[in-house]
């Protein structure tokens, strides 16, 4: 928990994103304070400020819509809490109710529940200053126009650059997919870019994709990218399964050339230009493809690996080279046009409509309803407790609640220490500021923008950091109201110690412990991975694609399953070991399955051999005992396997009826991917026996 409270994580918002929300955020105040209206001026920057939590990457269409929501619940929002804060009992209720619908908002998702939080923070802010409903509207209105000014710049590239979001999707795709490529792989991991390759999927095929002609290249360039992918994974293991330095050396050598050629191709995407850059790391990849073959005496074994390292090898190239075509015509006009119903998403994998899974969320066992419940109750508390208690500026005790208050523990009591010691640095940093250096209206604009963009720009790397700026970015506003920083300063610092302390007593009086949910999750991941290989094993690639799909979506909740499940007090470490040997033995096994669906793709179809369709029913058979073993239908998987001795009796099969280079390598192939499954297999079922 120390280590998650102190890591610094990767930033991941582009400075060009930084800077038109700060424009957006700081140019109507500056305005407002240049013509004398400093009260419009903050009105528009307040609705702008909200709104800039929702302006994520996706396509213009979904990032349109999303705005837009947070804009009209911002001013719902505050309009609510203006005419409903001068009655005690009305503010208790309106948040009990605004805090269980922003908290249920979680179940869709992370952007949604941004805009659900803001709305609560919005609504308890404004309830601390009622008004009459006419004397209301003024400033609700205010704060949907500087959403609206928000949206403007974050849209205002779509005319112009229509494929930009996914140019620059895929590029950060092939950058990662490059950083992966150059690390020892670990066959206990997760496979790389699980979550890149999701987030483009949506992008190209998604409800809210945009449409044109140059989709078309953008789609083929995705899917050699996932090809690509394959390619590299399955080079990626092979080094820890030989002592030759020779050929680890030439692996690595292989290795390197692919990650520049997929540097110069994300430049290329980034820059809308050819990338003509990627033609020297090619040649470097051409020879070291030629050395591989050339190396001197081997064991049987390295012949045989060697063997499997060639054929991936040269697919790779020719996939890399397809990338570097398709990299010419991503996103420029005059490509076919894909047929309307091939470019979504299977109907099964498509987004549910919202009001369906929010209705299959209002259950006590999901952690979306006692997230909302704990949000509503806890938020109410505060409310009456600060009226009753009379404590000056007091809104900031439910605003903290409302930002602190997290559907697991780990984020409940990360989020609350830290954001105590941002708000902290914060009103000292800011405070001294203003008080010695900064007090001319200019001054404070441009220290108000500064904060702006680095909050924008740090904030995702670290908690405190974020609000620390946060922090100063609201003192600095109210400053403008008349609000001088040195004389509140306490009171909110105060404010923001109660609210994380009654958030995580809120959680504590009625927590959701993840030992109870992290074996479903595994079982739900395991079963998604029988599926895969199961599937892989037939002729149809756009079956294979979906259930690709659905694994990686189970294997991400099951990687956030087992972070939470780390990061609880009241964690068993057996458990914990466990639930971590389960995932690691399940990736083993999903990765031995994705090298041999590499190795299909320039091999052509597995032999139809009995041997293998034995192997793979045994398998089969194996993993389904492991799934109903974590699901708790059965005490453990059986004690004894015979999958060993089918994959042995297979070894025999394919290398007697090996005849040529193709079947050499499906040969090599299959025998060494089906040890790995074996292995991996048996220790599952060992690791769940053991824990039993």
């Amino acid at each position: 928990m120390l280590k998650t409270l102190l890591q610094l994580k990767p930033r991941d918002v582009p400075a060009i994103v930084a800077l038109r929300n700060t424009a957006a955020v700081a140019l109507p105040l500056a305005i407002g304070v240049a013509m004398h209206h400093v009260d419009i001026g903050v009105g528009i920057s307040v609705g702008a400020l909200n709104t800039m939590f929702s302006d994520q990457p996706g396509p213009y269409r979904l990032r349109l819509r999303r705005m837009l929501f947070a804009a009209f619940a911002a001013c719902v929002s505050a309009f609510a809490g203006y005419t409903l804060g001068a009655s005690d009992v009305l503010s208790a209720l309106a948040s009990l109710v605004w805090g269980i619908a922003g908290g249920m908002l979680v179940a869709l998702g992370p952007d949604v529940g941004r805009i659900g939080l803001t709305s609560m923070i919005l609504f308890v802010v404004t309830a601390a200053n009622p008004r009459t409903p006419i004397e209301a509207i003024g400033p609700c209105l205010l704060f949907l126009v500087g959403g609206l000014l928000l949206t403007a710049f974050s849209i205002a590239a779509w005319p112009l650059q229509r494929y930009r979001p996914e140019r620059f999707a895929l590029a950060r795709l092939c950058r990662d997919l490059a950083a992966s490529a150059r690390r020892d792989d670990d066959a206990a991991q997760a496979p790389p870019v699980t979550q890149g390759l999701t987030d483009v999927e949506n992008l190209l095929h998604g409800e809210y994709r945009a449409r044109g002609a140059g989709m078309e290249a953008l789609r083929v360039l995705a899917e050699v990218i996932e090809r690509t992918r394959l390619e590299l994974l399955a080079l990626g293991g092979l080094h820890e399964r030989t002592a030759n330095a020779e050929i680890i050396s030439t692996l690595k050598r292989l290795r390197e050339y692919a990650a520049r050629t997929l540097e110069s191709l994300a430049n290329a995407l980034e820059a809308g230009v050819s990338p003509l850059a990627a033609t020297g790391a090619l040649e470097g990849f051409d020879a070291a493809l030629k050395s591989l073959m050339q190396h001197g005496a081997m064991s049987a074994h390295d012949e045989r690996l060697v063997t499997i390292a060639f054929a991936h090898g040269r697919a790779l190239g020719g996939q890399l080279r397809a990338a570097l075509r398709n990299a010419n015509l991503a996103g420029s006009r005059g490509e076919l046009r894909a047929d309307a119903d091939e470019a979504r998403l299977p109907r099964e994998l498509q987004t549910r409509n919202p009001f369906e899974i929010l209705r299959s969320n209002l259950t006590l066992s999901s952690i979306a309803c006692r997230h909302a419940i704990r949000c509503g109750v806890c938020l109410a508390i505060a409310v009456v407790g600060e009226r009753i208690a009379g404590i000056e500026h007091g809104y900031w005790i439910p605003m903290t609640t409302a930002i602190v208050l997290k559907p697991d523990f780990a984020g409940t009591f990360s989020f609350g220490l830290l954001r105590v010691i941002g708000t902290l640095l914060g009103l000292a940093l800011t405070t001294a500021l203003l008080h010695f250096a900064f007090g001319g209206d200019w001054d404070r604009i441009a220290l108000y923008a500064f904060f702006c963009f680095g909050f924008r720009l740090f904030t995702t790397m670290h908690y405190a950091i974020g609000v620390m700026l946060l922090t100063s970015l609201i003192v600095i506003l109210l400053s403008f109201e008349g609000l001088a920083p040195g004389d509140t300063m306490t009171a909110r610092a105060i404010g923001t110690s109660l609210g994380s302390a009654l958030a995580l007593i809120g959680y504590l009086a009625w927590p959701t412990w993840e030992d109870r949910r992290i074996r479903p999750t595994l079982a739900a991941m395991v079963d998604a991975y029988r599926k895969y290989f199961l599937a892989m094993l037939d002729n149809a690639p756009r079956v294979r694609a979906e259930i690709r799909r659905t694994a990686r979506s189970a294997r991400t909740n099951a990687q956030a399953s087992l972070d939470r499940l780390r990061n609880e007090p009241r964690r068993d470490r057996a458990d914990v070991a466990a639930a971590e040997g389960v995932f690691a033995n399940a990736n083993r096994f999903v990765r031995a399955a994705m090298a041999l669906e590499a190795t299909r793709q320039h091999t052509g179809p597995i032999p139809p051999a009995s041997a293998i369709a034995d192997f793979a029913q045994r398998a089969d058979h194996e993993l389904n005992g492991i799934v109903r073993a974590l699901n708790g239908e059965i005490g453990s998987p059986p004690a004894t396997s015979a999958l060993r001795g089918q994959q042995e009796s297979l070894r025999k099969t394919l290398e007697a009826a090996s005849s040529d280079i193709d079947s050499d390598v499906q040969t090599a192939a299959w025998i060494d991917a089906s040890d790995r499954i074996t292995d991996s297999i048996d220790t599952l079922a060992h690791v769940l026996r053991s824990r039993i």
